[in-house]
C-alpha cells in the first residue's frame, strides 16, 4: 500500500510544503548562479528516464559554465565547475529544483537516481528493474557511496531498494542523506569531478 499509493501522496505534500518554505533561498541561489555562470543561466534541464523508462525533463541548478575551447568543444568539467558550483554540488543544493519534478510526478523524494537515456539499452535485465519505481532525489545507493562506488554496486543497491521499499527505509535514507550532506561524503569518484560514463558490464 505504501509503495503504490501513500509514498506518492507523502512525496507531493512534502515537496509542496518545502518549496513554499524555501523559495526565497532558491531565488537568491538562482541570482547567484546566474552571475557565477557568466550569464548562461542558473538552471540545467536534461532528459532522463523515469518509472518504466518514460522520459521526462529533470531540473537542477547549473553548477558549470558553458565555456569552450578554440575548436568550440566544451572544456572539461573540472575547468567549467565554478566555486559557487562546487558549493551547491557539495551541499546537494543543486538537487533542490527537482522538488518541482516530484510535484509533477516525474520523481519521488526517495528512489534510484535518474540516469541518462542512452544507458537504457546497456542495462542487464536485473539492472533495468531500477525503473520499476519512480527515480528519486536521493536514494539507497546515494547514502551507501554515491559517486564513490562502482556502477555495478550502485545498480545492485538500486534494485535492492526496489525490492525493500517501505516508509521506514525511506525515513532511514532521509536521515542518512542529511548526514552525508553535512560530511560531504562520496561527491566525487576517485579523481573525477563527476561519475565516469556507464558503458555496460563486461
Amino acid at each position: 500500500m505504501y509503495k503504490c499509493f501513500f509514498k506518492r501522496l507523502i512525496d507531493f505534500i512534502i515537496a509542496l510544503c518545502t518549496l513554499a518554505f524555501i523559495w526565497p533561498i532558491l531565488l537568491l541561489i538562482t541570482i547567484w548562479l546566474h552571475f557565477a555562470n557568466k550569464g548562461t543561466g542558473a538552471f540545467f534541464t536534461q532528459e532522463r528516464p523515469g518509472k518504466d523508462g518514460r522520459i521526462f525533463r529533470l531540473i537542477k541548478f547549473k553548477s558549470m559554465t558553458d565555456e569552450r575551447d578554440a575548436e568550440g568543444k566544451l572544456l572539461p568539467d573540472a575547468k567549467r565547475l565554478t566555486h559557487v558550483g562546487k558549493f551547491v554540488r557539495a551541499t546537494s543544493i543543486d538537487e533542490l529544483p527537482q522538488l518541482i519534478n516530484v510535484l509533477k510526478g516525474d520523481m519521488a523524494l526517495i528512489g534510484p537516481r535518474p540516469l541518462l537515456p542512452q544507458y537504457l539499452s546497456l542495462y542487464s535485465k536485473e539492472q533495468a528493474r531500477r525503473h520499476e519505481v519512480r527515480p528519486g532525489i536521493t536514494g539507497w545507493a546515494q547514502v551507501n557511496g554515491r559517486n564513490a562506488i562502482s556502477w555495478t554496486k550502485k545498480f545492485e543497491l538500486d534494485v535492492w531498494y526496489v525490492d525493500h521499499c517501505s516508509l521506514l527505509l525511506d525515513l532511514r535514507i532521509i536521515v542518512l542523506t542529511v548526514k552525508k550532506v553535512f560530511v560531504k561524503e562520496g561527491v566525487n569518484f576517485g579523481s573525477e569531478v563527476t561519475m565516469p560514463p556507464f558503458i555496460g558490464d563486461n
